[in-house]
């Protein structure tokens, strides 16, 4: 909690959560951060995954109506909010119409629970028939220098309909940060021990990412992290990077991205360097991608 009051008293005003983060504590402790000045920041949280009796994730993704609207009850109360300020589908759920989702979304926008809604990991038909229901204020999908993907067809989708981009993992889960190399091991329970994109061999072909951005920063003055944020800022003035840390030190770190100006000579060599770059391994153990909207 002191970390996110750091980060309101420097100037944060968008934190981001969502019911599966715990599973509900994350919730918890942003609402309770955010308590005294709840009308000064904005609050996203997710809906969209299946839980036990007991409140663990079974894996499932449930995106059901009445689903929707008892999830964003918990939300409220965990928050200690009236309303959500924006409200993302954690994951698309194929067994379930996206029109329906999104229906339920927009009768609890009427009802005053939420004030927005935004999308997770989506794809650009299943985008456009949400919007049609209920305009999408946001998308939050991962975009990086060693995730590009969005390029292709989400950006251009986006652009067109006038929506958002909010990309996580925005350092690529730590890697931009050349924190990360062959000999790193991750402890027990770290996410990112279970990633093919983190094995050995992948690690050793990423480095190149590493390295293409060591060079930006040092001729700049400034950090990988940085640079890697600064490439997202300027590629659209509609992106807000959302970057995760547990510490002040790399929340400064972070935050001094926005006052960094990347050249037009340094955007056409990070551009033709990470161009001729093949990262490898894929983002996410096979169960995950599974659930990726395509």
């Amino acid at each position: 909690m002191g970390l996110i009051r750091a980060a309101i008293e420097r100037g944060v005003t968008f934190f981001d959560t969502a019911e599966v983060y715990g599973p509900f504590g994350n919730e918890k402790i942003v609402g309770e951060a955010i308590a005294p000045i709840r009308g000064q920041v904005v609050v996203a949280t997710k809906f969209g995954f299946e839980f036990d009796a007991d409140g663990n994730q079974t894996g499932g993704v449930n995106s059901r109506p009445e689903h929707v609207k008892a999830a964003v009850e918990g939300s409220l109360r965990r928050l200690g909010v009236e309303r959500i300020d924006l409200l993302y589908q954690h994951r698309v759920d194929p067994a379930v119409p996206i029109e329906d989702t999104a229906g339920a979304v927009k009768e609890l926008i009427e009802a005053g629970k939420v004030g927005h809604f935004g999308m997770s990991e989506a794809a650009p038909a299943t985008i456009r028939r949400a919007h049609a229901v209920q305009p999408v204020t946001a998308l939050q999908s991962e975009y990086s220098l060693w995730w590009r993907e969005p390029e292709a067809e989400i950006i251009p989708t986006l652009a067109e309909l006038g929506i958002g981009f909010v990309p996580f993992s925005p350092l690529g889960k730590g890697f931009l940060t050349g924190t990360i190399d062959t000999t790193t091991a991750f402890e027990a329970g770290d996410f990112r021990g279970s990633i093919p994109r983190f094995e050995a061999d992948a690690r050793t072909a990423n480095q190149a990412v590493v390295e293409l951005l060591d060079r930006i920063a040092a001729r700049l003055g400034a950090t990988k992290a940085q640079v890697a944020l600064a490439w997202l800022l300027v590629q659209h003035p509609w992106i807000v990077p959302i970057p995760g840390t547990r510490k002040v030190s790399r929340l400064e770190e972070n935050l001094g991205a926005a006052d960094l100006q990347l050249s037009r000579t340094d955007l056409d060599e990070i551009e033709a360097a990470s161009s001729a770059i093949t990262v490898q391994g894929a983002r996410y153990p096979d169960a995950m991608e599974r659930l990726i909207d395509r």
